[in-house]
């Protein structure tokens, strides 16, 4: 049985090992998906810009930095392991079951599912799955592949906003669709749209996928008005489709042992990290109270609170925060090797 268990492999969870192994608790992260590092894998070129004394870098440096904290002090780590259900047994003592039958034990857990299992939703439209394998995408892996490319991006919320602006640097051309007549994005990205070189066609919508006579990517998209009903063609090398995701949440509606939700979605904070159960506690995007900043840096807090409260609740006589500090004795041999480091690189 470990002290502390966290779900969720992103920013919080891997924060929330780092600061539990700080505690001197035996840590274990379980995460549905096959790597660290969470939502940020979505999109791992974006420059990330809200963390606290970090210059602005590509997420994908940011995960690496990220993992190797939360790595420190020797977490289990258990990938491809969806948690369906949680069961409190008695204090200091739950059961975590996952899809693949396995049982996890705990005096205490910590929720950074971020916002749920994320699954981009899919283009309605029949035949579409056949060019996911070529040109149809629902994430920006990488800026190069869209090089000197005519591309195709459905939707008008923050991320096709992003992708539009971003990718319009390094395309031959960047066109933008979506069903309404305003784009819904933020104010200063719908500014930013208008001072770039980016198609818009508002009241449009994908209505078919034409594709190459000798290979399976598609050439060219049919747009519909959705009012008018009048069609328009547009010759595509990329197809990127932003509709959103499907946030699944079902290990928070269906545990046996259920914590109170806000919204019948997100975890009700109690002022900070402390959730309806004790021994259960919260950290990152699927946190929420009235003092919460929907931030990274935000989910850093979070989980120190989550491993600080978790820590008191299977030793109430431990002291309250744990101490961060290049003079602490656990850091003792790694602030040599840091300092050897910088000294040659002067």
């Amino acid at each position: 049985m470990t002290d502390v268990t966290i779900i969720g492999g992103g920013p919080a969870g891997l924060f929330a090992s780092f600061y539990s192994g700080l505690r001197g608790m035996s840590v274990r992260i379980l995460d549905f998906q096959s790597k660290l590092g969470g939502k940020m894998h979505v999109y791992p070129e974006k420059v990330i810009w809200d963390i606290g004394a970090i210059a602005p870098k590509p997420c994908y440096e940011v995960i690496q930095d990220l993992v190797q904290q939360g790595l420190h002090f020797g977490p289990e780590v258990c990938l491809e392991e969806k948690v369906v259900d949680i069961k409190k047994v008695e204090e200091q003592h739950f059961i975590l079951y996952t899809a693949k039958g396995n049982e996890y034990h705990s005096k205490s857990i910590i929720i950074a599912v971020g916002g749920g299992i994320i699954k981009p939703l899919t283009l309605d439209i029949e035949g579409a799955e056949r060019f996911e394998l070529s040109n149809l995408n629902y994430v920006v892996q990488s800026i190069q592949k869209y090089k000197n490319k005519h591309i195709l991006i459905s939707g008008a919320g923050n991320s096709a906003l992003d992708w539009a602006c971003d990718l319009s640097e390094y395309a031959k051309s960047v066109t933008i669709c979506y069903r309404k007549e305003e784009i819904s994005g933020h104010e200063h990205m719908r500014q930013l749209l208008d001072k770039l070189d980016i198609s818009k066609k508002p009241s449009m919508a994908i209505k078919q996928l034409n594709s190459h006579p000798d290979k399976p990517m598609i050439s060219e998209v049919v747009l519909e008005n959705v009012e008018t009903k009048e069609q328009e063609i547009i010759p595509v090398d990329e197809v990127i489709i932003s509709h959103g995701f499907d946030r699944e949440s079902e290990l928070l509606h269906n545990a046996q042992t259920k914590v109170n939700l806000v919204n019948d979605f997100f975890i009700e904070g109690l002022g900070n990290s402390q959730t309806s159960v004790p021994g259960i506690f919260g950290a990152g995007d699927i946190l929420k109270h009235d003092a919460k900043v929907h931030l990274i840096a935000s989910c850093f807090n979070d989980a120190a609170n989550a491993a600080n409260l978790a820590k008191s609740y299977i030793d109430p006589d431990a002291q309250e925060g744990g101490r961060v500090s290049s003079h602490n004795d656990v850091f003792k041999e790694k602030n040599k090797e840091v300092i050897k480091k910088y000294i040659a690189q002067s």
